[in-house]
């Protein structure tokens, strides 16, 4: 053997250290974060790597809801006009409303098969409390929308206690609750709604008023601002990077765009009625249900058990509570949803709830955004796909096609949405994020 490899190991040559070494680096921060420090330019950045990285999140929708716009308006001048904007607004309510209970559901990556029953359940509670017995109109409404509460909590308990699936028990649920309608209806199978009564005006009434329209509209505004300027101060005081004044003007000012021309269509023109109060109260429910899922620990709390049960588990959330209020929160948006229905139906009737109405409010929360796999969504998802879907009914309607044909339409788009969905989440698994 040479000398050369009998010579033991030498240590190699210590480098000197860089200037500097010694001086502490700055903590590495995450390029989410950076990018509100970058002006415009930096979220056009974050804009590209959000779709290099399949974080779509809703454009899709509100892309879709352009051309749907301009498509019928092309078609059919009357597409935009008050009367169509103001039935748009109306017929969404009911069904966004149980559409904002599907999206808490699918936050938690499960599904509701029963709101379509409980619906019509919720509406058989009110008709028969209220019109065959005379309860007052108030208490009878208040008691339809807790008896959905207990059927979902019902719902929630078999499937977090006894661990039933949820597609089994909401599909059982589906059938039995159905059951239970038509027994509530009894022979005659459909009781009207008295005139003047508070289920009917939920979509028959109309802020005649033109301060009504801009006043929301203004409260809208400066509520939206308050946030942007509340979030940027607390981001400030945490020593976190935040949103710059300019941008908050920006996103304002698109926001009061949007809000007074649609307070202008709905006062403005010869016809309009003015402001629908159905569309006020579906508003309402989005804007407390989007504080309460972004702005409070049950809201968090969701998100964690729908992205991972057992890591939120073991971080000491009581997964169990989650899922059956989750559930509860489901059905009473279900019945509440139904009394719209009603109301839009002339009555309580043996089959209100059936039909497509299951279909179209979990479509809308799909289209609107909110993924199929849980701990992923936002509640202004209801609301986008439910304009999704009440435009392409409206816009088919004004152009005298078939109803067959919405449905193709509407079937088409809903797998257009979930094959986003699952490209958007491969996406993001390839490029290590999920």
């Amino acid at each position: 053997m040479s000398d050369l490899t009998k010579q033991p190991a030498q240590d190699a040559p210590a480098v000197p250290d860089a200037p500097g070494a010694d001086t502490p680096q700055p903590a590495a921060v995450d390029p989410r974060l950076l990018v509100r420090e970058q002006g415009f330019a930096g979220y056009l950045n974050d804009f590209k790597r959000r779709v290099r990285g399949g974080e779509l999140g809703s454009l899709p929708v509100v892309i879709g809801l352009f051309v749907i716009a301009v498509v019928f308006q092309l078609k059919n001048s009357s597409f935009l006009s008050a009367d169509s904007l103001a039935n748009i607004g109306v017929y969404t309510s009911g069904l966004g409303i149980m559409a904002v209970g599907i999206v808490f559901v699918l936050l938690l990556g499960e599904i509701d098969l029963s709101v379509g029953s409980v619906a019509g359940v919720g509406a058989a509670v009110w008709a028969v409390l209220s019109v065959t017995h005379g309860v007052n109109d108030w208490l009878a409404v208040l008691i339809a929308i807790v008896a959905g509460i207990a059927i979902g909590a019902l719902h929630g308990f078999f499937f977090a206690k006894i661990g039933v699936p949820a597609f089994v028990v909401t599909l059982a649920g589906f059938l039995g609750w159905s059951g239970l309608q038509i027994w509530m209806m009894g022979n005659e199978g459909s009781i009207n709604t008295p005139s003047g009564s508070v289920v009917e005006n939920l979509t028959g009434y109309y802020f005649e008023d033109k301060a009504a329209a801009y006043g929301l509209a203004l409260v809208a505004v400066l509520a939206y601002a308050g946030s942007l300027l509340l979030d940027s101060k607390r981001r400030r005081a945490a020593a976190l990077p935040s949103r710059p004044l300019s941008e908050i003007l920006l996103r304002t000012g698109v926001v009061a765009l949007l809000a007074f021309v649609v307070a202008y269509v709905l006062n403005e023109p010869a016809g309009a009625r003015g402001l629908p109060l159905a569309l006020v109260l579906f508003l309402a429910v989005l804007v407390i249900a989007d504080f309460v899922v972004r702005r409070t620990t049950y809201g968090r709390q969701i998100f964690a058990v729908g992205g991972n049960a057992e890591a939120a588990r073991r971080a000491g959330i009581n997964v169990n509570k989650i899922r059956i209020s989750v559930f509860a929160v489901s059905g009473m948006l279900a019945a509440f949803g139904g009394l719209f229905i009603a109301s839009l139906s002339g009555g309580a009737t043996k089959n209100l709830g059936s039909g497509n109405t299951l279909m179209n409010v979990i479509a809308a929360a799909v289209i609107g955004g909110t993924s199929l796999f849980g701990g992923r969504g936002k509640i202004w998802s209801a609301l986008l796909g439910m304009l999704v879907i009440q435009s392409i009914q409206q816009g088919l309607n004004l152009l005298g096609m078939a109803s067959e044909i919405q449905y193709m339409i509407t079937g088409a788009v809903l797998l257009a949405a979930v094959v986003i969905d699952s490209v958007s989440r491969r996406t993001q698994k390839t490029a290590g994020r999920t």
